[in-house]
């Protein structure tokens, strides 16, 4: 519980009824089904959409850069249905101040939460979208620029680049939604270790690739 542990140092003035919603609330949360779905074409448009609406709709003096990452961003990659977002922010004490209010009131979910699992600082602002029928369509991970949530998009290019990485991919999560169809935090927990490693690989291999247009 994490997640809520974090949440509670964030909002120490909570009442004890506060708490027990908040705590229901994230284990809810935790064991909402994991469904894999083939890819689908719309989730580039479903991205500049909200991209679209964010930069409309928040502070542009705070927001700088939008990402779609994670593996609807990947062409062919099946995912859960669920449009990963990522938005630099000059500040997250600005966007707790500025950006949370207006997204709340927009209907999203808000949640400050640590950057890596169990692993603890750095936090940030993440939100959650859903639609008509409250599932899931979008989150929203807000971060400032020396976050090392950045590296999510080597990964994200690097598959994109090389689909014989995107296939080992798309197969482990596939097993793992079999493995854990209720509980997404082992689901993430073991999805890490390839994650990791072709991060590192990718972070290298762009690495040389700059070097070599530099000779």
């Amino acid at each position: 519980m994490i997640l809520l542990e974090h949440y509670e140092k964030e909002n120490t003035n909570l009442g004890i009824n506060m708490e027990e919603k908040l705590k229901k609330r994230i284990e809810e949360l935790i064991k909402e089904e994991i469904v894999i779905v083939q890819y689908d074409s719309n989730w580039p448009k479903m991205f500049e959409d909200e991209a679209a609406f964010l930069r409309g709709k928040l502070p542009q003096n705070i927001v700088k850069r939008i990402e779609h990452f994670g593996s609807t961003a990947i062409p062919g990659l099946s995912a859960k249905p669920i449009i990963d977002i990522l938005v630099e922010v000059t500040s997250l004490d600005e966007t707790k101040k500025q950006i949370v209010p207006i997204l709340e009131a927009e209907g999203y979910e808000y949640f400050w939460r640590p950057a890596f699992g169990d692993y603890g600082s750095p936090y940030y602002a993440w939100f959650i979208k859903r639609n008509s029928e409250g599932k899931r369509t979008h989150h929203i991970h807000m971060v400032e620029t020396d976050s090392e949530l950045w590296d999510r998009l080597y990964f994200r290019d690097y598959l994109r680049q090389f689909p014989d990485e995107a296939k080992c991919y798309n197969e482990l999560k596939k097993l793992l939604s079999i493995k854990h169809p209720n509980d997404r935090v082992k689901y993430t927990k073991e999805k890490s270790d390839f994650i990791l490693s072709v991060t590192k690989k990718a972070k290298e291999y762009y690495k040389s690739q700059r070097l070599d247009n530099v000779f």
